[in-house]
Order: C-alpha cells, then sequence, then structure tokens
C-alpha cells in the first residue's frame, strides 16, 4: 500500500491547464498575457492546484496558436516578456502551485531559424535537423500521408529542391530526432526552462518524434487517396531509446515532473512508458477520449458508444499504472470539445453533469488535471458559421467531411460537435462585458451563457460547479485514500453508474456516479458502514442514486 509520504509533490495535487491566449487580458489586446495568469493565482490556490500547465507562449506566428515555435528562449510579444514568466514563476512558488511549461519538440514553426537554415542547402549545418525528401520521378509527394490537418503531409521547398515532412500544418516542419544534434538542443531548451524555476514539462505530440526507417505509401483510408501519417509514424520502434535520453539527461536528479502527450499508447503498453522503468512520470493516453470520437478521430463519423466502453477504458488505464507508474486523469484539453458534451449521451444540465463527472475526476487514482472552465460546467459554444471557429484542425475536417459527401450543415454540425475551439473560448471572470476577460473584443467569441457560468456568480453560489470542485478538492487534500489508494471498479456491467473504491490504509472510499438522466439503483452492501462525505444532491437514499447524482462515501 502507497503511503502519502512516499509520494513526489506532483502526484498529491491538482493539474490546472490554462490556454493563455483565452485566460485573462490585463493589456486590452482582446488575447490573454501571463500577467494575466499571474493575476489569478490566489483563484488557482482555491481550488487545491499546485501545478499549472501553460499551453506554448514562446515567440511565435501563431499559425497553430503557438504551437508552431519560432524560439523557444523567448516570450512571444503578444503574451508580454520573460520578466513576466519569472514573476510568474515566483509567485506562484509563493502559493505553492508550480509552472509547468508545454515543449513542442517534434515539430518547430517554419519560421524557426534552424528551419530557415535548414532549407537554405543540403550541406550546410542545419542540412539534415529536418526530414527532406527527393520527390518522385513524377515530381509528386515521397508518400501518399496525410497530416492531421488534412492534405499532403509533405511540403515542396523550392531552394533545396526537395519535399519537408510536416505531421500537422506545412507551416510546421517536423524534426529529425535522428540527428544527435537535433537532440542536444532540445535537451539544452528543456535545461534552459528547468534552470529557471519550471515545476516540469508537458511533451506535446511526442509519438511522432521517431519515423520508420522505410517512407511508403500506405492504403488509402479516404475518398483522397491518402493514408493518416498517425498510422505511418506514430509509436515507431525505436523512440523509448530517445525519450530515456532526454529523461536522464533533463528529468533524473530534478525535482520535476514530466508527462508526455502519447496519442496512440494503448492502456497495456504504459509500463513501458511510465514508472522507473519508463520515460515519463506520468502518459496522457486517450483510449478514454477516443470511445466518443472514434479511435480514427474523424468528426463526421462519431463511434457509436456506450457508458460501459468509457469505464473500460478508464479502469485500464487505472490497472496499468496501478504499481508502476502514476497517472494524469483528465476529461478535457485545449484538444478536446467540453466534456458535459463529449461524456454523455443524455439530457440534463451542463451543471449536473459537470458535477457528476467532476466527481470521477477528483476521486480517480492519478493526477487530476483540469481544463480552464471545466470547474465552471463549460459547454460547447453554438457555432453559427465555419468563418467563426479560428482551429486549423477544424477548417480541415469541414473539408473533409464534404469531400466524404456529407453536406454544409452536416460538416457544420460535426465541427460544432468537436472543435478544439470549444476549449479555448475566453475564460469567464464575471457578468461584465466580455465575461471580464478582456476590454478588447476577445480572438474568440465569449460564450452566450457567461451571465450565469463565471467565477464571480458560482463562487456565491453553494450548488454550482465551481463549489462543487472546490469541496472534492478538499475533500481530496483530508482522505488519504484519495490519493494513494488501490482502485477497485464495482457495478462494471452497469450503462449508467461508474462506480469504484479508493482503499487506503486504514480508510477506504465507494464513489459512485450515475452519468444518466434515469434514476439507478445499486446494492446499498457497497456502501455498508460508511457515511456520505459528499453528495452533489446533497443528502442521498442508501441504494438509489438520482438522475444525475454522484455521491462519496467513506468510512
Amino acid at each position: 500500500m502507497t503511503r502519502l509520504s512516499d509520494l513526489a509533490w506532483w502526484q498529491k495535487t491538482i493539474a490546472y491547464e490554462i490556454y493563455p491566449k483565452s485566460f485573462l487580458d490585463t493589456v486590452g489586446q482582446g488575447t490573454g498575457t501571463i500577467a494575466g495568469v499571474t493575476a489569478k493565482l490566489d483563484y488557482l490556490a482555491s481550488l487545491g492546484v499546485g501545478a499549472i500547465w501553460i499551453t506554448p507562449c514562446y515567440k511565435s506566428p501563431m499559425v497553430d496558436n503557438g504551437y508552431d515555435v519560432e524560439n523557444y528562449l523567448e516570450i512571444d510579444p503578444s503574451f508580454g516578456t520573460m520578466d513576466d514568466m519569472d514573476e510568474l514563476i515566483a509567485r506562484g512558488r509563493e502559493l505553492g502551485i508550480r509552472v509547468v511549461l508545454d515543449l513542442v519538440f517534434n515539430h518547430t514553426s517554419e519560421e524557426c531559424e534552424w528551419f530557415k537554415e535548414s532549407r537554405k542547402s543540403r550541406d550546410n549545418d542545419y542540412a539534415d535537423w529536418y526530414i527532406w525528401h527527393d520527390a518522385r520521378p513524377d515530381g509528386s509527394a515521397p508518400t501518399n500521408w496525410r497530416s492531421i490537418f488534412g492534405g499532403s503531409a509533405w511540403a515542396w521547398c523550392e531552394e533545396r529542391q526537395q519535399y519537408y515532412l510536416h505531421t500537422f500544418a506545412p507551416q510546421q516542419p517536423d524534426l529529425n530526432w535522428e540527428n544527435p544534434a537535433v537532440r542536444s538542443a532540445l535537451i539544452d531548451i528543456a535545461n534552459f526552462w528547468v534552470e529557471k524555476g519550471v515545476g516540469g514539462f508537458r511533451i506535446d505530440a511526442i509519438t511522432y518524434i521517431k519515423k520508420p526507417a522505410v517512407f511508403a505509401d500506405g492504403p488509402a483510408d479516404g475518398e483522397d487517396g491518402m493514408y493518416a501519417v498517425h498510422a505511418a509514424t506514430a509509436n515507431t520502434p525505436g523512440i523509448l531509446d530517445f525519450l530515456h535520453e532526454f529523461k536522464v539527461a533533463v528529468r533524473d536528479g530534478r525535482d520535476i515532473f514530466m508527462v508526455g502527450e502519447a496519442n496512440g499508447v494503448e492502456a497495456s503498453e504504459l509500463g513501458q512508458w511510465v514508472g522507473d522503468e519508463g520515460v515519463f512520470d506520468m502518459l496522457f493516453e486517450f483510449s478514454h477520449t477516443h470511445v466518443p470520437m472514434g479511435k480514427a478521430e474523424v468528426w463526421c463519423r462519431p463511434a457509436d458508444w456506450r457508458l460501459a466502453e468509457l469505464k473500460q477504458a478508464l479502469t485500464a488505464s487505472q490497472e496499468g499504472t496501478a504499481t508502476n507508474g502514476w497517472y494524469p486523469i483528465f476529461f478535457e484539453n485545449h484538444d478536446q470539445p467540453r466534456s458535459v458534451v463529449n461524456f454523455f449521451r443524455c439530457e440534463g444540465s451542463a451543471a449536473s453533469k459537470a458535477k457528476a463527472l467532476g466527481t470521477v475526476l477528483l476521486t480517480l487514482r492519478g493526477t487530476p488535471f483540469i481544463m480552464q472552465g471545466e470547474e465552471l460546467g463549460y459547454s460547447n459554444r453554438v457555432w453559427k458559421s465555419l468563418d467563426e471557429f479560428d482551429d486549423l484542425q477544424t477548417r480541415s475536417q469541414y473539408e473533409f467531411a464534404l469531400s466524404e459527401g456529407f453536406d454544409a450543415t452536416q460538416a457544420l454540425a460535426a465541427c460544432n460537435r468537436f472543435s478544439r475551439d470549444n476549449a479555448r473560448t475566453p475564460m469567464q471572470w464575471d457578468t461584465s462585458a466580455n465575461a471580464g476577460f478582456s476590454s478588447a473584443t476577445p480572438w474568440l467569441p465569449v460564450h452566450d451563457d457567461y451571465q450565469t457560468v463565471n467565477v464571480e456568480v458560482e463562487s456565491a453560489d453553494p450548488s454550482s460547479p465551481l463549489s462543487w470542485f472546490r469541496t472534492l478538492a478538499k475533500l481530496r487534500s483530508e482522505r488519504d485514500e484519495l490519493v494513494t489508494g488501490d482502485y477497485e471498479e464495482l457495478m462494471a456491467d452497469s450503462d449508467q453508474v461508474y462506480a469504484f473504491r479508493r482503499q487506503g490504509e486504514g480508510s477506504a472510499a465507494v464513489i459512485l456516479a450515475n452519468l444518466s438522466d434515469r434514476p439507478a439503483a445499486y446494492d446499498s452492501a457497497l456502501i455498508e458502514g460508511m457515511n456520505l462525505l459528499a453528495g452533489t444532491h446533497g443528502e442521498s437514499t442508501p441504494g438509489e442514486l438520482r438522475p444525475l447524482e454522484a455521491v462519496v462515501f467513506g468510512a
């Protein structure tokens, strides 16, 4: 049995993802700033947050909202200055909140000096820092791979008379990790930020860094005749060798954590990626988010799913890290739609759904990651036209839907359902203009519900999602079994209730969440000898759950 004293600080806290462009604008420009994050640290502390993952704020042309990095050692002027970052790190430390940065190391911006040099010729010092290939005899791209953002994953460079690979947008050329100089440069960047005092890193798109030895066409998986680059390159054998090298040079001996974004890693493979023998402390794998979206992540063809499938995916991840490693629990991030839409197939208010799913989030084994606004019960926004979206992937999914025979209305509905912009709308602080986010027109529209769904209103309402998240955060800090306890799924066959037991040393908790809009029954023997510690609906009747009711019992 794990003891609380044996855990690292990042295993005992709650993490919070901040999309700084949408968090708080302190200068009246319509986009958020680093100073805006610093200004709200007290609010984050009230949620029990001990780590904030900040999406990229490095110097960037912002083609993909900072995930196209021009210079990893500079702050983009739209976010502020390096002094602002230093102040955030220092002030966070004073409040017990560590700053965790996003490392985008699969690719850079085309404006990065490395790429500018690489594209000049085939024999300069940076010539082999990216993935270059000659055209086929007919001049076409080297393979039929489709990029994640749609279209060919290859772009032609007139200067070198070669194609370069881009897993994402053409403005995001992939780095060549086979080159030791590239790996050394990336290690130096990470260590620069460690010396600055950051508490760790989330490492973006890490499963794509190792490319196959042979670049070959794959079987067409769409009407465009292309093959998904993910299927062609993700988790290529040898990737863990690169990451072990990185871990030794950056992570070992430091009081930080590293969490990787590893789309395509299965729960059964977690032991290779995390723990004593792994390469990360935690790993974002996406088996549970693929349940409603479908593993192919084709928005116009979502999966027909049942709650039992979601529970199976979550349980597999819990069991995959039960004795080795640690799990980052999440239902939302900047690449996912809002959870009250994504993980429910029933009627009911967004607030009730947020509280029910939030109960699961904050009581599973692992470090909970909250996406900004999730604690307020954010829902998807209603987008009236394609022009309202900013996200590159949304536009590519829209065009793909049209190419697959869907009409414009159906394509727009798919984007409304899954667009990443749903998670990126501005943070809603109060009832003032633009929800208190900015005095200027926000870069994305504020959600229509901001008059009732905001920090100010929900802080004063004891029945709000925000108040419930604070209640659960406090409960988590007081009940060791919710942090250290073993996980055992209960009622696995139920298609209404997600139930599990957290068994600690001398204490235990049972969590039951009715994720349906119908009453649900359970065997009251599951909570025999236990007391109600928290319930979304106040007092609860043993053996019965009201629609969207979640309860935590403990002994």
